[in-house]
């Protein structure tokens, strides 16, 4: 909004009224009991109810201090007493929850107005208005009305009639029990499966809407249709656990004295109006729910109901929200425009990606969030566009989402010792039929960093652990030449049942995997296959360890009852066949880089090029470094650590892919 124009005037205006209202009704249920000062106050009986544009209409006749005294049973009717019509906003009705026979008391700013042609007097600005009870048999009567659901009149008014015009319908404007709407909640048994959440009250399909409306707090008697764009999870910052029973609505109660999980399920949903909200749910008791989550939710539409506003964010304040976000936009159907006429041509051309979005918390106890799996996938719906590694590397713009699908070649965990392994960055390396059939200038195999933030199910993690494999990388973020799995980046062994390949070239590798040979375009960081000739040996960086063969423990020590054997305190076991690892650093003469030295670190047992050298260099100690000399390595996959050009070197370390 353009500081000090009118439009933020209204909006503060707004503002301060609706805080007015939310003080002046907190006020009096702290003090529980009726202002007593009368002065100016409109107290009105309700004869009948109905709504009209969104307004509740309520017919009432004005009454007399010594009759508004009396219960709702005892005051009569008299005729000679003024009849008003007094209009009700929406958030008003649904805090009176009114009833024919009720007694309101309005105080004062309202404002009478009186119409042309009208005998009626209409009655505005009802914000600040009280239902009295003024019995135990009313208090009594309303608790029980409380459970049960009445029908509001809704009365429909059509373009044609409020402008006049002479060929209107006048089936537009009839009054049918279809067109009838709940103000109350209903009560509904567990056994009834069929009875849902949305009987608690009339759902709207505006999220601006409901927060303005119902403010920070919560919405307590209102529910909001969106559709489920994106499942992910975030890092969980508070203790929930969560109870959840096949289509049944998620509920979600803090869990005391209890370890905190791991991560939340979220949900970023969209309204009809194109307006994007990120809901953290419960925690989730295994991240491996995370897939059937995906595969349940997205794309279908929602009801939620319970809500509370957790942050109000913006573009400056969450980057990688807003780049999933404008990953979505614009939208793929038309969208509403508040306040315009809903023209097709109109409501996706020209419209600015959102600027800001609201994180919604569930508040414990209630109904949250019930979705709707038997329906069909919305139109509002967009799938994750699936691209080729190649068109992603080509792509021009910075902090995009991409997703595609890639075969994981080997995986690495970064060596930043003063960090908990759980929190460092993970490179995987991935390639596609894409990038193994490119002649030159992109390379065969790229590097894809993964975040902590970015939440891997242990499914995924047990499947990389153990050979290649197939992974679907969803809204991963690609900028500055680096492919990144952030937070709400999902990974997958399955693809989903909907997704956009929009041509690109998403056939399986049929042939052996071919790496990039070390030249001078060589990164830090990458892999590469590695070919040459041996020039030194550094015979003092040389040793050799024993490892235990279930676990891979590096640490053995010597068995207390048997000196002789070694003992694994990972497994609680004696080690009987360990498993030797090995290290030395060769110096390599490399055809395809002249001026460089290129110095190999190879260990383990995994070397076959140079398994019989290490074994007789490092064992046997009788084979003279001079013998080898001159021999021939290759093709070595190697990781490079390093490339240096003063001095020009390169340091690289033999591996294994998976």
């Amino acid at each position: 909004l353009c500081r000090g124009g009118l439009a933020e005037r209204l909006c503060q205006l707004q503002n301060r009224e609706r805080s007015a209202i939310s003080f002046w009704r907190h006020q009096c249920l702290s003090d529980d009991k009726i202002p007593s000062d009368k002065s100016g106050v409109l107290i009105v009986k309700i004869l009948e109810i109905f709504e009209e544009c969104t307004i509740q209409v309520a017919i009432c006749q004005q009454l007399e201090q010594s009759s508004a005294m009396l219960s709702h049973e005892d005051a009569v009717i008299n005729a000679e007493e003024p009849i008003l019509k007094v209009l009700f906003t929406r958030e008003t009705a649904a805090h009176l929850k009114s009833r024919p026979q009720d007694v309101i008391h309005i105080y004062p700013p309202w404002q009478k107005l009186l119409l042309q042609n009208a005998d009626v007097p209409v009655i505005m600005n009802t914000h600040f208005s009280q239902k009295v009870l003024l019995s135990e048999h009313s208090e009594a009567r309303e608790r029980t009305y409380g459970l049960t659901k009445m029908l509001i009149r809704k009365n429909i008014i059509s373009l044609a009639q409020t402008f006049r015009l002479d060929d209107f319908d006048d089936k537009l404007h009839q009054e049918s029990s279809d067109n009838q709407v709940p103000c109350a909640p209903q009560t509904h048994k567990n056994s009834d499966s069929k009875q849902r959440p949305s009987a608690l009250s009339a759902v709207n399909d505006s999220l601006l809407e409901m927060v303005e409306s119902q403010g920070a707090v919560g919405w307590r008697e209102v529910q909001v249709r969106v559709i489920i764009q994106r499942v992910y999870c975030l890092p969980a910052r508070e203790g929930y656990r969560s109870h959840t029973r096949g289509n049944q609505p998620l509920c979600a109660t803090p869990v005391a004295n209890s370890r905190p999980p791991n991560v939340r399920l979220c949900l970023l949903v969209q309204d009809a109006y194109g307006m994007f909200s990120e809901v953290q749910l419960q925690s989730l008791s295994s991240t491996d729910d995370i897939e059937q989550y995906c595969r349940r939710w997205e794309g279908k539409s929602c009801c939620l109901a319970g809500m509370k506003i957790l942050q109000r964010t913006t573009r400056g304040r969450a980057l990688g929200l807003f780049s999933l976000i404008d990953s979505l936009w614009p939208p793929v159907v038309p969208v509403k425009v508040p306040g315009q006429s809903q023209d097709s041509e109109m409501m996706t051309t020209n419209i600015p990606p959102p600027s800001f979005c609201y994180i919604l918390t569930v508040q414990s106890g209630e109904i949250h969030v019930e979705v709707d799996e038997e329906e069909q996938i919305s139109n509002l719906y967009q799938p994750p566009a699936v691209h080729g590694l190649k068109e992603i590397l080509r792509m021009d713009g910075c902090n995009e989402r991409c997703s595609f699908w890639a075969q994981v070649l080997y995986q690495r965990l970064q060596s930043k010792h003063s960090v908990p392994i759980d929190q460092r960055e993970m490179l995987l390396f991935v390639t596609d039929s894409t990038l193994q059939n490119v002649v030159h200038g992109i390379p065969r195999v790229v590097a894809v960093s993964v975040t902590a933030s970015c939440v891997l199910s242990m499914e995924i993690k047990e499947a990389l652990s153990a050979d290649s494999r197939l992974v679907f990388f969803k809204d991963a973020l690609w900028g500055n030449g680096r492919i990144i799995c952030v937070e709400r980046t999902v990974l997958l062994l399955q693809k989903p049942l909907l997704c956009s390949a929009a041509g690109a070239d998403l056939s399986e590798l049929t042939g052996p995997v071919r790496l990039d040979e070390l030249d001078s375009t060589t990164q830090a960081n990458s892999i590469c296959a590695l070919r040459g000739t041996v020039v030194g040996v550094n015979e003092s960086t040389a040793f050799s360890w024993p490892t235990c063969n279930r676990c891979g423990n590096g640490k053995l020590e010597l068995c207390p009852q048997d000196r002789e054997l070694l003992y694994c305190n990972q497994c609680s076991e004696v080690v009987t066949t360990p498993v030797l690892k090995m290290q030395l650093e060769v110096f390599l003469s490399c055809p395809s880089l002249f001026e460089s030295t290129v110095k190999v670190k190879v260990w383990h047992e995994i070397s076959m090029a140079l398994f019989v050298l290490l074994t007789l260099l490092l064992f046997l100690q009788t084979y003279e470094v001079q013998s080898v000399l001159g021999k021939e390595v290759g093709l070595l996959n190697c990781y490079v650590h390093s490339v240096t050009s003063h001095p020009n070197c390169v340091v690289l370390e033999e591996i294994v892919l998976l």
